[in-house]
């Protein structure tokens, strides 16, 4: 059985993973300047390359220029709540903040497996096709098929760390994550049971 679930799973993600486009250094950032504040600051949590390691912690690589740079203003006005990133954006100009978006949206996302293939195939359902009768709309309707985003309006989620997807739902359902755009995200999780969630989180970290 959990050899036919791998093998379904297999053939469900086996789409080609496409590279997110490049920021334009002129108008978003340079990438360049934000390397010393990467490797001193930010790399401990998301890592050098923007894929962390660690379970809590987001991977920022391609994200995409618009979303990073949002999610830094967001921290340093307090729209967005944060203790560890409130006290890092506190410090950053306008500048630095646009280089660093820069930087992350350069990289490139590190394919990642998921660990709960029966999971991973709820939340394959969920991603694609929502939840009837729930009111929840499918993932893919907003971050793509395979989960790439759509530049500016939305980030890209293949890969994610699963712990992080997961407590990012819970902030969007109690109101104390409330960045998103016309409330869409925390109607959402409102409407999603903490097995939904992590059905989703699941397949998400198996997504390229």
């Amino acid at each position: 059985m959990k050899t036919q679930l791998a093998l379904i799973f297999a053939a469900a993600l086996s789409v080609p993973a496409f590279a997110a486009e490049p920021a334009a250094t002129t108008a978003k950032g340079d990438p360049k300047a934000a390397e010393a504040i990467v490797s001193q600051v930010c790399a401990g949590c998301h890592g050098l390359d923007g894929n962390s390691g660690m379970a809590a912690n987001p991977s920022l690589a391609g994200l995409g220029y618009e979303y990073l740079h949002k999610q830094l203003i967001n921290f340093k006005s307090g729209e967005r709540k944060g203790l560890v990133m409130t006290s890092i954006v506190a410090n950053l100009s306008p500048a630095d903040m646009k280089n660093l978006a820069a930087y992350f949206t350069d990289k490139q996302a590190k394919p990642a497996t998921s660990k709960d293939l029966e999971k991973a195939l709820l939340g394959q359902k969920i991603y694609r096709g929502g939840i009837q009768g729930s009111g929840v709309p499918a993932c893919a309707s907003c971050h793509g098929a395979t989960g790439q985003g759509i530049p500016v309006q939305f980030p890209r989620l293949a890969g994610q760390q699963v712990d992080y997807v997961i407590s990012q739902l819970n902030q969007f359902r109690t109101g104390e994550r409330a960045n998103d755009g016309g409330k869409m995200m925390r109607v959402i999780a409102s409407k999603m049971t903490p097995q939904d969630m992590e059905a989703v989180a699941q397949y998400i970290r198996g997504m390229r």
